[in-house]
């Protein structure tokens, strides 16, 4: 027989802390909550968004890099080394995406018709 009294309850959506960075400088949030609409099945439209979005991932950590060392009190050095390690994974996803569809266009291309 279990007993609730030795297990605490604990409001854990309450207590998360969200970063000062995810409430500006065009940064979306770590969560993979963001998924292409079903309508824009254009493949063109689709990487074109991926490489806007990869664009504004390179350009935060020099925006919030240039808030510190102005002396802006709501960023600090944490939430650019955040932003700098999220661009470099998306630096290293989009090298990969590219591989793989330049390695998808070579087979295609291999097709004998």
């Amino acid at each position: 027989m279990l007993h609730n009294s030795y297990f605490p309850n604990y409001d854990l959506a309450g207590r998360i802390q969200h970063t000062k960075f995810a409430q500006g400088y065009n940064m979306p949030s770590a969560r993979m909550d963001r998924v292409e609409s079903p309508e824009s099945q254009d493949f063109k439209q689709v990487f074109t968004g991926l490489m806007e979005d990869l664009n504004k991932d390179m350009n935060a950590p020099d925006d919030l890099l240039k808030d510190v060392m102005q002396g802006n009190k709501n960023v600090d050095i944490h939430d650019v080394m955040v932003a700098m390690s999220k661009s470099e994974i998306s630096v290293n996803i989009a090298t990969q995406l590219t591989g793989k569809v330049i390695n998808a266009y070579d087979r295609i291309m291999q097709i004998n018709i």
